[in-house]
């Protein structure tokens, strides 16, 4: 397969799965090449998503490995199958490739559960309140390249009009609703758009107020997305230096157990929607 350049978090995460197989089995990466008929250097590109790979080498050496999870193996059989361009392309050269591989990440996922502590979740966000918070950013954006943020996130909005939109449940911290980017108005707004998107059937909107005290994670945003088996979740948090995406079955099962846990701290959804409706009253 010829080289790829730039791979994707979502190829390297398919690459970093037939690693996890070989590695399960306790196979050296010279003994997979034998297996499967090839050299090291193969096996190794492929891993790193240096070189692509098809689907059907993905089942072959699945088999090699003899991974009985067929469910898994059916879903990096997808994953090694899309070829296709899709929006976020568009913007390849223009944007960071973590935000395209967040949408990615999002288009692809059959859930998706977000805790937000100091802004309101990117895909609810309302275009002025995003500029409120873009203004913020250091260095300063460029009128032009701020334009283009503000764009790709209103794209990314539109994953909740899809016919085959996945469940989403938002926990949006006290904080959250409170923060002003931007004068008061604009927060007022921004409320208001929140309470009409949870009337989404698919959307869930849960409110953690600040008498419910302290909870696990609370300095970090987290969103997750559940992949067509568990293992393929994936978890993406926001860094200092930008973003990051974590896979490994320890994250999971620690994030999962986090958002629960937030979960039980917030309210009831349509007692959280009349809890965003006070707040909306007193700014």
């Amino acid at each position: 397969m010829p080289v790829r350049k730039p791979s994707t978090e979502r190829q390297r995460r398919l690459g970093a799965e037939l690693r996890r197989m070989r590695e399960h089995i306790g196979m050296s990466i010279n003994e997979a090449a034998t297996l499967h008929r090839t050299d090291r250097t193969t096996v190794s590109n492929t891993e790193s998503a240096r070189s692509g790979v098809s689907s059907d080498r993905v089942r072959v050496w699945a088999s090699n490995y003899r991974c009985p999870e067929t469910q898994y193996v059916d879903a990096l059989v997808a994953m090694a199958r899309e070829r296709e361009t899709n929006w976020w392309d568009e913007y390849r050269d223009s944007l960071p490739a973590s935000l395209l591989d967040i949408a990615e990440m999002e288009h692809h996922a059959s859930m998706l559960r977000s805790a937000q502590i100091m802004h309101v979740p990117g895909i609810l966000q309302q275009p002025d309140y995003m500029r409120g918070i873009f203004d913020e950013a250091v260095p300063t954006m460029d009128p032009e390249d701020l334009d283009r943020h503000i764009e790709f996130r209103v794209r990314r909005s539109a994953l909740l009009d899809r016919a085959d939109a996945p469940p989403c449940e938002f926990l949006v911290h006290e904080s959250a609703l409170r923060m002003r980017f931007g004068d008061r108005s604009i927060l007022r707004r921004q409320l208001e758009h929140l309470l009409g998107q949870a009337e989404r059937p698919n959307v869930t909107l849960r409110v953690v107020p600040f008498e419910t005290g302290g909870f696990a994670n609370a300095g970090s945003s987290t969103l997750y997305a559940c992949g067509p088996v568990s293992g393929l979740d994936t978890v993406q948090i926001d860094v200092p230096t930008g973003v990051s995406f974590l896979h490994a079955e320890t994250y999971l099962v620690n994030y999962r157990a986090v958002l629960d846990r937030m979960r039980k701290r917030a309210i009831e959804p349509a007692l959280s929607l009349g809890f965003i409706r006070q707040v909306a009253k007193e700014i």
